[in-house]
């Protein structure tokens, strides 16, 4: 486990920043021990190396980095309440009549 000197010192992000990225990302939760002294587990570690990616390298908002890590993680709600959730499109075709058509169409070409 590491502080978040340590950790700030890793990334080259200033502590202040990995408070903030602790409140805006749920996924983020140090350990907290008497003082509320930070210790940042591995998985921690891994998951503020992403969340630097994203925001500092790749351009991505706090609220865009917030919605891919919940869709990597197969999380398919939006982390943001104020957005709501939308049903996946069903599909308008009947499957069993297209596994007729395919059938049919295998069976002309062989008959060719």
């Amino acid at each position: 486990m590491r502080t978040i000197g340590e950790v700030s010192a890793e990334l080259g992000v200033k502590p202040h920043i990995l408070r903030y990225w602790e409140a805006q990302f749920d996924v983020l939760k140090p350990l907290k021990r008497a003082g509320g002294r930070r210790y940042y587990r591995a998985q921690d570690v891994v998951m503020l190396r992403r969340i630097d990616q994203l925001l500092n390298h790749e351009g991505f908002t706090v609220r865009g980095a917030r919605q891919l890590l919940a869709a990597e993680a197969g999380d398919k709600t939006v982390a943001s309440a104020s957005e709501p959730a939308t049903p996946a499109p069903q599909p308008s075709i009947d499957l069993s009549a297209l596994r007729t058509i395919r059938d049919r169409l295998a069976a002309a070409l062989e008959a060719a």
